[in-house]
């Protein structure tokens, strides 16, 4: 059983062409009834009837293939890539295993298997297979033996049960973490945290020795102290309190409790602060004098109005041939941040800055992210260079790479560039106008070329001086921030094809990619199936047409109810960008190669970019793969954290926001539908709440799950995903961070009036159902449906939106 990904490894795939010609192979297997495709993007052979057949199937694989002898090691950048690139590359990307020696694997028993936790439900979880070659098993979590998210586990499969293979937790391999943030409650002496996460499946006990002077309805960050033995299952954890974050339900406890929740650090260690301020702030002639200067050429930065980090700059000039020279300037963060340091540890733990609604945690301290590496103008600066000569329809002629020294002479915000760009005037309007004329001519070539116009929606928020948000909107773009994102996108695409095609035959110079796969043809077939609903017809047969087809109905529903729904689930249908050292092409932009190299300030990948951008440059041969490989997971994997985290600081601050209109009336759409209610997405402000099936008023509704809506039992009334309700908010619970609405009731008033009766005298149509899945993206009911995408940072070249 193996993923897409894996398939594409070990069968070579490195080119889009390959890619549809296996794509075409897997949907005929499919179609045959050979393969299943399984809802993690796995195959397997179509219905193994039991475990024998999987096991049998496992012993028949041929053995692996022994390393090859080990290659004399790279003298520059051992500490960061190791030493022997061609076994790293072979085994990072599982073509070959140690076949001798004390890293050895052992022989696997087929009946066990190790893997992670994903908590699912307080019900089950998902053990995800180490060896990623398998179906996940499902875990009922009183056989979890208290495991937690990303606790490693061994597992005895027992059979399969409604289609799913399942297990017990024979063992708890390693615990990721033990400390648990939920809301503390008294019991005499004795206190339970009730933890923040909804899939959690036990409380914590606190004896009263561990409450730390805790008050009942803290917020609290519990760690787990011991652990009841699997006889003792349906005992509680035992615990103690190591950090209280206040009362539940203020604003500084619930963001605090927000980032340890999901591990984000509260301060640098010492050690790293003490690193930072000892960096000399000094550019010394030696130094400018191993760089190309452009302190002469009109350069400038384009940021958010409330920017610090100003980590990237452009440079314009024309040539005497007519064409124009633009730089594309980004702070040279590695030059400060040197392997081996604190620092250089800390960010790589970090791997990327975390951007919450009210504040940002970074990865790099603010001595080096908002100062010495913070394009500031008036003042000199040490950059990491592309330098890109275009001609007049925008087509690149030539580039160069390397280390600059700057003179950034202005600091615009998006809003002023925007004006420059709409008016033509104010100071440097000709050389933004023509920066904005290139740029459109970047973003033409490549939808000419294949690229994906899908985006979600960014929701901002006004603050109080307390914290409090006054207002929320949808933040637009504009052709300012089109303007920057597109030289971006050009630099990171340049610097991936410049690497790749530094050597010619494989193994390829290591390299950082961000990589993004091309969608599955069921996936894909199931989205136009939903779309088809809203009267979107969309033929997704021809691989070649995909992008075109989207792009065109990204332009139809522009303005219209589904727009946000259509337009959320059509992401959702699209592989996960990640980092990998495989180049195997961002099918979303349409490159064939793609790296992050612009943000280094923020995230940890461009950072590694840069050193072995810089190492190939000085005349270095090929770097080992495996440490890269292995800082590319770290970092998707944080990546992923940090989006998380992201959207729960965004649903508390709209459940915050809309506390305060509790009994209004607001537009809104449905956005998901489950067997317990409708989600509805307001309009205005895309604060989303849950409408209880048993609270709409004139019938009794079920869920049609074929066709995407709820339909009335004796009206045949019918709500689907994209229609346009009214809807009066009717609670914001903070704790649960959940919205509940109930949809406006316009029947006539003796209609309301009589069923009011019968509800009184009992011949109601049933009671209001449980309230633990109401409001918000957490909540999920099997056979349900939800359409939003999730709300993202804005930023340059999809960096913070995570192209």
């Amino acid at each position: 059983m193996l993923a897409y990904r894996q398939l594409s490894r070990r069968l070579g795939i490195t080119t889009k062409a390959q890619r549809e010609v296996l794509f075409a192979h897997l949907k005929d297997l499919r179609q045959d009834g050979r393969l299943e495709l399984l809802q993690n993007d796995e195959y397997r052979l179509a219905s193994p009837t039991d475990l024998q057949v999987a096991a049998s199937a496992a012993k028949a694989r041929k053995p692996a293939k022994k390393a090859p002898e080990a290659a004399a090691a790279e003298p520059v950048l051992e500490e960061e890539f190791g030493q022997d690139p061609i076994i790293h590359r072979r085994r990072a990307a599982g073509f070959d295993h140690v076949g001798d020696g004390p890293d050895r694997r052992p022989q696997r028993d087929t009946n066990t298997v190790i893997g992670t936790v994903s908590l699912a439900t307080p019900r089950f979880a998902f053990v995800v297979r180490e060896d990623g070659e398998g179906d996940d098993i499902r875990v009922f979590t009183d056989q979890l033996r208290y495991a937690l998210d990303g606790d490693l586990v061994r597992v005895r499969l027992r059979g399969v049960r409604d289609g799913r293979l399942t297990g017990d937790v024979t063992e708890v391999i390693k615990r990721q973490r033990v400390e648990v943030v939920g809301r503390l409650q008294l019991n005499g002496s004795i206190g339970f945290v009730k933890p923040d996460n909804r899939k959690s499946y036990f409380d914590v006990m606190v004896p009263p020795d561990g409450l730390a002077d805790s008050r009942n309805g803290d917020k609290v960050l519990v760690r787990i102290t011991e652990f009841p033995d699997h006889e003792g299952q349906g005992k509680n954890p035992v615990g103690t309190i190591v950090r209280n974050f206040g009362a539940a339900g203020e604003n500084e406890a619930e963001i605090n409790a927000i980032m340890a929740e999901f591990g984000l650090p509260f301060e640098f260690p010492s050690a790293v602060e003490e690193e930072a301020e000892a960096i000399s702030t000094t550019i010394t002639r030696e130094e400018i004098a191993k760089r190309r200067d452009f302190r002469d050429i009109l350069t400038f930065t384009i940021d958010p109005a409330d920017a610090k980090d100003f980590d990237d700059a452009l440079s314009l000039r024309t040539l005497d041939n007519g064409n124009y020279e633009v730089g594309v300037h980004i702070a040279d963060v590695t030059h400060y941040v040197r392997l081996g340091t604190e620092l250089e540890r800390e960010g790589k733990s970090r791997a990327t800055s975390v951007y919450l609604v009210d504040r940002v945690i970074p990865m790099l301290p603010e001595n080096l992210s908002n100062g010495l590496c913070s394009l500031r103008p008036n003042e000199d600066k040490l950059t990491f260079s592309a330098v890109f000569e275009l001609d007049e329809k925008g087509k690149l002629i030539d580039s160069w790479y390397g280390k600059t020294v700057i003179h950034s002479d202005r600091r615009f915000s998006y809003e002023d560039a925007q004006e420059r760009i709409e008016t033509g005037e104010g100071d440097l309007a000709t050389e933004v106008n023509l920066l904005n004329s290139l740029a459109k001519k970047l973003s033409a070539e490549r939808f000419r070329k294949g690229a994906i116009s899908f985006e979600t929606q960014e929701v901002k928020f006004r603050l109080g001086e307390d914290g409090k948000p006054l207002g929320v909107y949808v933040k637009e773009r504009k052709d300012a921030h089109k303007l920057i994102e597109e030289f971006m996108l050009l630099a990171n695409k340049q610097v991936a094809e410049f690497v790749f095609n530094l050597k010619k035959t494989k193994p390829r110079f290591t390299m950082v990619y961000r990589t993004h796969d091309a969608p599955d043809p069921d996936r894909l077939e199931n989205f136009a199936m939903f779309a088809q609903k809203f009267g979107h017809k969309l033929n997704l047969s021809n691989p070649k047409k995909i992008s075109t087809e989207l792009n065109k109905l990204s332009t139809d529903v522009v303005g219209k109810p589904e727009q946000n729904v259509i337009q959320g689930l059509a992401i959702r249908s699209m592989s996960k960008a990640i980092y990998t050292t495989e180049p195997l092409g961002h099918f979303g932009l349409a490159f064939a190669h793609y790296s992050h190299f612009t943000s280094p300030i923020r995230r940890y990948p461009d950072m590694m970019a840069h050193r072995l951008l810089e190492y190939y440059l000085n005349g270095g041969k090929n770097a080992a793969v495996e440490p890269v490989e292995d800082a590319c997971k770290h970092s998707s994997a944080r990546e992923k954290l940090a989006a998380n985290a992201e959207r729960a600081s965004i649903k508390y601050k709209q459940v915050e926001y809309i506390g305060a209109h509790i009994g209004e009336q607001f537009t809104g759409v449905v956005s998901g539908l489950t067997e317990r209610g409708i989600y509805v997405e307001i309009e205005a402000n895309k604060c989303e709440g849950m409408v209880r099936i048993s609270d709409i008023p004139g019938d009794t509704f079920e869920l049609d799950k074929e066709n995407y809506r709820i339909v009335g039992r004796g009206s045949k009334r019918i709500i689907q995903f994209g229609d346009e309700l009214q809807v009066i908010v009717t609670s914001a619970n903070l704790l649960d961070r959940t919205i509940d609405m109930e949809l406006v009731d316009d029947r006539p008033e003796h209609v309301k009036q009589r069923e009011r009766a019968e509800r009184e005298a009992g011949r109601g149509s049933g009671g209001r159902g449980r309230r633990d899945d109401r409001g918000g993206k957490g909540g999920k009911s099997s056979g349900g449906y939800k359409g939003s995408g999730g709300s993202s940072r804005g930023g340059k070249e999809g960096g913070k939106r995570r192209r």
